[in-house]
This record gives C-alpha cells, sequence and structure tokens, in this order.
C-alpha cells in the first residue's frame, strides 16, 4: 500500500504553527517533536503550547495544532471552552467536542460502523456486572487508558472491584463504558489506521494493555508497546468503513486514527476514533513525519 507524500508547492514565509501540549509535556511528547524537522525545511516555524498558558496568544499563529494536551479529561469543560475560542485549529472545536466523549460511539454503531458493544452508564444509573464473562470498563471522557481496568466477572473478587471501579467513576460525576474484553487482543493486538491530511498514512500494532483491574496510573498514561504493521484487507476495508461514518468529511481533518480489534468471529471492530489528540506514532513509519509536515503545511496554507 502507497501512501501520498506529496507536499505543497508554497508556503509563506514566516508561517507559524502552535503544537498543542500539556504542562506536563511542555516540549511535546518525543514521537511530536519529529515533525518539527520537516516543517522547518517547509519554512513553518513550529512553537510547543500549553493549552491552558495564559500568556499564549494564540492569535499569532496561523495554525494551531492539537497534540499532547493530555491532561484535559478531568477539565473537559474548561477544554472545550478554550477550543471553543482558539483561531484556526486542528482538527477545529467541533470535531473536538464530539470525539472527547466517547458516546459518538453509538452514533458510529447507528451509521453502519461495526463497533465494539458498549454500554453506558450515567452518573445516578444503577449497574449490577453479569455473573461471568471479562469485561473492560473505563470513563467515557478519558484518554491514555487512565482509570482503565479489566474485569473476570466469574471471580468474585475482580467482580466486587468492577463495581467499585464503576461506582467511583459515577461519584466523580463520570459516566462509564462498559465493554467486553476481546481475547484477540492478546495476540493480534490492536491494529491503528492513520490517516493525515485526509490521506491514509501508515498503521501500526500496539501490545495488549490491560492485565487486569485499575490500579491507577503513574503519568498521564500507560506505556505502550507499539510496532509498525501493515493492516490486513480487511482492517483497511473497516477503517475506510468508519471514516465513511463520521459525521465529519476526512479530508477537513488534519488527523484522524481509527483504533481496530478483532471480534469474537476475527472481522475487526472498533475500539475507539481518535480525532482531537492521537498520538500518530511518527517514528514507526520513516515518512510518517513528512507526511504530516505536508498536511499541517497544505492546512496553514488555507487558513492564511
Amino acid at each position: 500500500m502507497t501512501a501520498n507524500t506529496s507536499t505543497p508547492s508554497a508556503i509563506r514565509a514566516a508561517t507559524r504553527v502552535a503544537l498543542v501540549t500539556c504542562g506536563a509535556l511542555p516540549d511535546l511528547d518525543p514521537d511530536d517533536r519529529l515533525v518539527l524537522t520537516p516543517l522547518a525545511g517547509l519554512g513553518i516555524t513550529a512553537t510547543p503550547a500549553v493549552w491552558d498558558d495564559p500568556a499564549v496568544d494564540w492569535s499569532a499563529f496561523d495554525l494551531v495544532v492539537l497534540r499532547s494536551p493530555w491532561d484535559y479529561a478531568p477539565r473537559r469543560a474548561e477544554f472545550l471552552e478554550w477550543a471553543g475560542r482558539v483561531p484556526r485549529l486542528a482538527n477545529p472545536a467541533g470535531v473536538v467536542r464530539w470525539n472527547t466523549d466517547k458516546r459518538y460511539l453509538d452514533e458510529l454503531r447507528d451509521a453502519g460502523a461495526p463497533v465494539v458493544p458498549t454500554e453506558f452508564v450515567e452518573p445516578d444509573d444503577g449497574w449490577e456486572p453479569a455473573a461471568e464473562g471479562e469485561i473492560v470498563i473505563k470513563p467515557a471522557v478519558g484518554a491514555g487508558s487512565v482509570d482503565t481496568g479489566r474485569y473476570d466477572l466469574a471471580d468474585g473478587g475482580q467482580r466486587a472491584l468492577a463495581v467499585a471501579q464503576v461506582r467511583r467513576l459515577q461519584a466523580a460525576g463520570r459516566a462509564v463504558m462498559v465493554q467486553p474484553y476481546l481475547d484477540a487482543v492478546d495476540s493480534h493486538g490492536e491494529t491503528a489506521l492513520l490517516w493525515t491530511g485526509g490521506r491514509y498514512s501508515h498503521a501500526i500494532r500496539k501490545g495488549p494493555l490491560l492485565i487486569g483491574p485499575d490500579e491507577g496510573v503513574e503519568g498521564l498514561y500507560r506505556e505502550e508497546e507499539i510496532s509498525a504493521r501493515e493492516p490486513s484487507a480487511a482492517e483497511r476495508e473497516i477503517a475506510e468503513k468508519v471514516v465513511a461514518a463520521m459525521p465529519f468529511d476526512v479530508a477537513d481533518l488534519l488527523y484522524v486514527r481509527v483504533d481496530l480489534i478483532p471480534g469474537p468471529d476475527g472481522t475487526p471492530v472498533l475500539l475507539e476514533l481518535e480525532l482531537t489528540e492521537p498520538s500518530l506514532f511518527l517514528g514507526t513509519d520513516p515518512g510518517a513525519a513528512d507526511r504530516f509536515a505536508a498536511a499541517i503545511a497544505r492546512l496553514a496554507g488555507k487558513t492564511q
């Protein structure tokens, strides 16, 4: 599969782009830093900027690119208010609002995308687990697999821990997601397919991440085992179906990441659609950083 590597023919001198991060990563995540050199080669000055830093003048940039603002989940309302007033934001504020609450999975399912079966439990809902089976519990608004656990409901102790996690999230006013644990991830892993600038770029494999009940995460995210992957024809077909089901045109988005996992019959199903601040795993593909830089340059040219 050949990815598009075209670059814009001309970029205005002194184009400035903000790469949005958080206070814990003021100099960006190391993988995001891989785009700085190709951007410079296109005549673009890219500056890391912390989203909640009041000293940042967002109007001074030709484009503001969300990258690693991974502390937003407990402060989503504040984050959305910020996104709504930032000019030239990629991906735009309406996309951010839709995508930062994983209830979007229901909308994609209704649009015909194959989605992991998901039960949403609101803060005031009662909830009791099934008698058996393995499940995953996580917040509807979250990032980095924080507050996420895997539970074997046939084990009385884990069953009690599952109830406790749901109650804990509810007490904090957070909606909860409950999904079956699909054990094909233990051998196959997840496949994440990435688009930049409306064009397919590359794919990666994530190794199995959840080994048991939630015991907390130090930092912004759980460490992941990542490697390059060529997606299967079935994975590419399902990912394209997910992209077509979005309420947005992929051509209007700077990046899209589709996370798939084999379902019980082996057919890929959607785990998450990442449109807000996904890791792009630029270091796994030799041309990925150049393609992302070219996509930023094209979009910055449109917004000037």
